[in-house]
This record gives C-alpha cells, sequence and structure tokens, in this order.
C-alpha cells in the first residue's frame, strides 16, 4: 500500500492522538461523580482507526475487541454523526467489558461525510443494581447478581440522546444521582474526543490520518514480535500460577498457560489446560485480544516512541482459549470479583517470561476490594474502595509499594474522612509484606478504620492467602494480607478473605492489612546498607532483617561482623518460591 504519511507527520500525529486521548481522560476525571470514578480513576478512554481497531488506548492491559460487539449489532456503514452507543454485556462483547459496572460509550468520528475513527470511554460505576449495594459481592453466584445488563445500544442518534434508555439505567442504580453525572460524564468524555479527532483529520486530511494510524499499527505488532522472538525461544514454554479460591469452598484454582514459538516465528498463546469455572464470582471473562495486549505493553517496557494499540494482540498468532474454563466461563457465571483472577493472569503472563529466561518480575498482589455499606445519619451510604498492594521486584529494582493498579490511586484520608462515616486511625506501609530478595517486593498498605455508622455490612476480596506472590531468581514469595475486626481485643474477629455480610457497629475497628509483591534474586546478595534502610523506613522488621536477609542489626546499628558471618550460611534457593523453592510452579 501507498504510504501517504511521512515520517514527520507520522510523529505529529502519533503525538496529536495520544494528547487527545489523555484530554478525553482529564475531562471524565473532572467532571464525573463517583468517588471510585473521580478519586480512585477508574477510567479509561482509546481511539480506533475507522475499522474500530485500536490506535492509541491508556497503559492498561486488559483491553479486548471493544468495537466488535458495536459493529456486530450496528453496522458500519449506518453509523452517522452524532451517534453514540452503549454497553457493559460482558458475555455479549466476548469480555470487552470483564465486569458489569464497567460502562463503555463509543461515538464514530466523521470528516467531509467519512468515517475517519471511532472513540471510546470507559468507566466503574458504583452501583448499577443487583444483590448488593455496590453490584459487585463474593456472595454473587450469576450475573444477574451484578447489576443491570446494556446489550450495544445506541444511546445517542445523530445527536439525540435517548432519555428513555437512561432512565431505566438510572432507576436500577440505588445511587442514581451519581449513575447520571458519571454518564454524562462519560458523554462529555466521547463528544470531546470525535472533536479532536475530526480537527486531526481536517489538518492532516483523511488519506494522511488513515496512513498514519496504519503505519503506528504495523510499527508496534512489528516491534512486539521482534521482542517476543527474543524473549521466547523456539519451543513451547508453561507456567502455572493460582488463585485462593472463589469463597464458596472452591480453589485454589489454577491457571495453565503455554506459550509455543514455532520455527517459522509464529506465536500460540494456549490457556486450555486452566481449571473450570468457579460457581462464585471470581470467573474472568478474558478476551481473546489480552494476553497479545498485556505482553506488549510489558516487551514495549514505555518505549516512547510507541503508543499502546492493537498491535500487541496482533503479534499473537492464535489464542486458545477452553469454554467452561476460569478463563471462559459460560453465561451466566458470575464475573464480578473478576479483578483477583485477572491480576493472576497478568503475573502468570509474566511467569511465561521468567519460565523462558526473559526479564520478569516477580509476581505483584491483586489490589484489594472493599465495600462498606450501612446507614449513617439515618441515610444509606455505599464506601467502595480498592487498597493498593504492594508489586513484584524487577531484575534492576526493587519491587513498586503501595500501588492500587496501574496509574489508580488510594484514596486521600481526607477525602475519605470527609466522605464516609469513618475514621483513619492508621495509615501506612504493611511491615514485611514484600518478599525477600536482592531487590525487594513492593510492600502492602495497612490500615485501621474507626467505624461511626449506627450500623454497616461488609465485603471485602483478599487473594494470595494460600497462594501468595511468587518469587523468582531466588526471591521469595509476597506475605498475605488479612482484615480482623477490632484487632487485640477479646472481640476479635479474622475475617474469611472472600467474604460479604460482615456485620459491623459504631465504634468496631476494622484492620485492613494488604499482600507484597514477589522478590527478586537471593535475599543475602541484597546490600546490608540497604537492608538497615528498609528497617529505618519500616519496610522491614529487624527481625525479617536476620531471618530472611541474614542481616544482624542491634540497637539501629548495623553490625557488619555478624552479618558477614550469618550469611556464610547462605539458604540454598530455586527458580521461583511460592511459600518454599521450586524448579517449577504446580
Amino acid at each position: 500500500m501507498e504510504r501517504r504519511c511521512d515520517p514527520v507527520s507520522l510523529e505529529v500525529i502519533r503525538g496529536a492522538i495520544r494528547a487527545a486521548q489523555a484530554e478525553m481522560e482529564a475531562l471524565i476525571e473532572r467532571t464525573a461523580m463517583s468517588a471510585f470514578i473521580r478519586e480512585k480513576k477508574d477510567f479509561y478512554t482509546a481511539l480506533f482507526d475507522a475499522d474500530g481497531v485500536m490506535a492509541v488506548g491508556s497503559n492498561v492491559p486488559v483491553f479486548g475487541d471493544v468495537c466488535g460487539p458495536v459493529f456486530r449489532d450496528f453496522p458500519a456503514e449506518t453509523m452517522k454523526p452524532g451517534d453514540v452507543y452503549w454497553y457493559n454485556d460482558c458475555y455479549g462483547s466476548r469480555g470487552a467489558v470483564s465486569h458489569s459496572n464497567d460502562q463503555v460509550l463509543l461515538a464514530p468520528v466523521f470528516h467531509e461525510g467519512r468515517r475517519v475513527a471511532l472513540v471510546m470511554a470507559w468507566a466503574h460505576f458504583a452501583d448499577i443494581g443487583g444483590l448488593r449495594p455496590g453490584s459487585i459481592s463474593p456472595d454473587a453466584t450469576e450475573i444477574f447478581h451484578e447489576g443491570v445488563i446494556i446489550p450495544p445500544t445506541r444511546l445517542s442518534d445523530g445527536g439525540v440522546v435517548n432519555e428513555a434508555t437512561l432512565k431505566i439505567f438510572f432507576r436500577n442504580s440505588r445511587w442514581p444521582a451519581a449513575c447520571q453525572a458519571d454518564l454524562r460524564a462519560l458523554l462529555a468524555s466521547v463528544g470531546l474526543g470525535a472533536t479532536r479527532m475530526a480537527e486531526i483529520a481536517a489538518r492532516f486530511g483523511t488519506d494522511v490520518l488513515a496512513d498514519a494510524l496504519r503505519q503506528l499499527l504495523a510499527r508496534t505488532e512489528a516491534t512486539i514480535r521482534t521482542k517476543l522472538a527474543e524473549t521466547f525461544p523456539v519451543g513451547t514454554h508453561r507456567f502455572t500460577d493460582r488463585i485462593d479460591g472463589d469463597g464458596k469452598g472452591s480453589g485454589p484454582l489454577a491457571l495453565r498457560f503455554a506459550l509455543t514459538r514455532t520455527p517459522n516465528n509464529r506465536f500460540v498463546f494456549d490457556a486450555e489446560a486452566t481449571d473450570d469455572q468457579s460457581p462464585g464470582p471470581v470467573n474472568y471473562l478474558m478476551n481473546p485480544d489480552v494476553p497479545g495486549m498485556a505482553l506488549g505493553l510489558f516487551l514495549l517496557g514505555g518505549d516512547p516512541t510507541q503508543v499502546t494499540n492493537a498491535g500487541g494482540p496482533r503479534a499473537i498468532d492464535e489464542v486458545k482459549l477452553r469454554e467452561g474454563s476460569l478463563l471462559q466461563p459460560r453465561w451466566p457465571a458470575a464475573l464480578g470479583m473478576r479483578g483477583l483472577t485477572m491480576m493472576r493472569m497478568l503475573a502468570a503472563l509474566n511467569g511465561l517470561v521468567a519460565a523462558a529466561g526473559g526479564p520478569a518480575p516477580a509476581a505483584h498482589a491483586a489490589y484489594v476490594i472493599m465495600l462498606l455499606r450501612g446507614l449513617a445519619g439515618g441515610k444509606p451510604f455505599l464506601m467502595s474502595d480498592g487498597i493498593g498492594v504492594g508489586y513484584g521486584a524487577r531484575p534492576f529494582a526493587d519491587g513498586t509499594d503501595a500501588v492500587y493498579f496501574v496509574a489508580q490511586e488510594n484514596y486521600p484520608v481526607e477525602f475519605l474522612e470527609a466522605e464516609y462515616p469513618a475514621r483513619l486511625l492508621r495509615y501506612g506501609v504493611h511491615e514485611d509484606s514484600g518478599g525477600p530478595g536482592r531487590h525487594r517486593g513492593g510492600c502492602g498498605i495497612v490500615r485501621h478504620y474507626e467505624i461511626l455508622a449506627e450500623e454497616a455490612v461488609l465485603a471485602v476480596r483478599i487473594d494470595g492467602v494460600q497462594c501468595p506472590p511468587w518469587g523468582v531468581a531466588g526471591g521469595q514469595s509476597g506475605r498475605p494480607g488479612r482484615a480482623v475486626v477490632n484487632p487485640g481485643t477479646p472481640r476479635e474477629r479474622v475475617l474469611a478473605p472472600l467474604s460479604d455480610g460482615n456485620r459491623l457497629v459504631r465504634g468496631d475497628i476494622l484492620l485492613i492489612e494488604t499482600g507484597g509483591g514477589g522478590g527478586h534474586g537471593h535475599p543475602f546478595d541484597r546490600p546490608a546498607q540497604q537492608v538497615l534502610e528498609d528497617v529505618e523506613g519500616g519496610f522491614v522488621s529487624a527481625e525479617a532483617a536476620l531471618h530472611d536477609y541474614g542481616v544482624v542489626i542491634r540497637d539501629g546499628v548495623l553490625d557488619e561482623a555478624a552479618t558477614a558471618a550469618r550469611r556464610q550460611d547462605r539458604p540454598a534457593s530455586k527458580a521461583f518460591h511460592r511459600v518454599a523453592y521450586a524448579d517449577v510452579l504446580e
């Protein structure tokens, strides 16, 4: 095909579409009402070419084929300026949306009567009906328990919004005002994105824009294919990771992955050996594009010359998934708590890289979810919060501490106390949660909440207690989290890690500790001075410094002679560590 876009224009267009995508996200952040969007920043935007192929998106490795479900029900040739399409149908989108709280709006972009692009805005809505306030619950056993399902729908027809459809949606929410404001924020975002993409088309011309998007896609695909070949020798590479269970008695549940590179450089991803779907809501309906997107983001490694696009999925020639498995459940299996399985999936992809001898980080913990619902001042409230965890150590650096997911954030103390009937008595690093290693795993978070509501019911989701995040290359696994009511008192209750219906009353103290990431490299290779700094910073206790790192600290002072003597007795290690060392994780 003739190249119409020159190299200079290509870079200008790359920057312009990336800026448009970022501006769409900024608008959502500034105009949405619910805390999970405004403060937590659980939203994404993306731009697509005229055929619905992702041209640029957020650095979030869980995007699938977002446009396909809309094109299936609304052929592209029937679209017109001012149209906006909407859905949250997980099964109808083959996992492009993976739980029902996530709403997707998609709008076509036209210039001089020609469709030149599509733009998307996506956000997690706090409540869309369902079994419990917040719509997701460990008690759910089918997707109908998780709120209203919206199949692909034309929300705006030529600029005229279907208000009747929106009224049905808002009526199904326990907090309709927030739901309405959030939907308007997404509408504004796709409107802005359509304007910006039309401006780019007008500046450069539709043919040049289309060629630029093709070149960016081809460049990303070629780069990822090259890096896949550098990472995976010819043959089949396997890795198994596990989630603890589904809260209904099933578990641990295994994700078994294989990636094959053929002699002619075809790449085949196979997850058919993954365990069967679960009765509980931990099923993850994984879109076939996700493995390529996730591996692509890892292999690109923040390359400033690249953008996140469909080049990653295109670099994987075949994806094999088994219907009825944890990653391809049959309708109407519950999906609401799929995040813990999604996080294990990402860790298992890193495990494939490590098993092939590549420079993978150790495993990360799955972010913790809590939903506190009840009455305060006679009015219902919902505190839906995702709490940061530790990420896996890298071959060159420690893991990141206290991160929720990608660019999403922990609630600030001031916001939390002003917005909800709770007081934070403590908020800090979860000491000793990071997996020991030459590079330490990231630490989780510890929070003590004082409950100020008259009554409340808590749902909590913590994973990695039985099957903690693995360490690699001699590093050890991260330490788990827990949830405890009234710790250290006669009324102490340790909560099940994945549970709902936990009743709290005014004055109760809720302790939540989140897990840490795995370590990388043998702990005895970590410089003793760094271990001392970890102890001084509250990341590692003096006891763990001695036991895990062989570092002797007395009264806050490093004893170098005793440390050298202690480290003479160096424990043997193997390739991986999950509670104990192993050459292969099963």
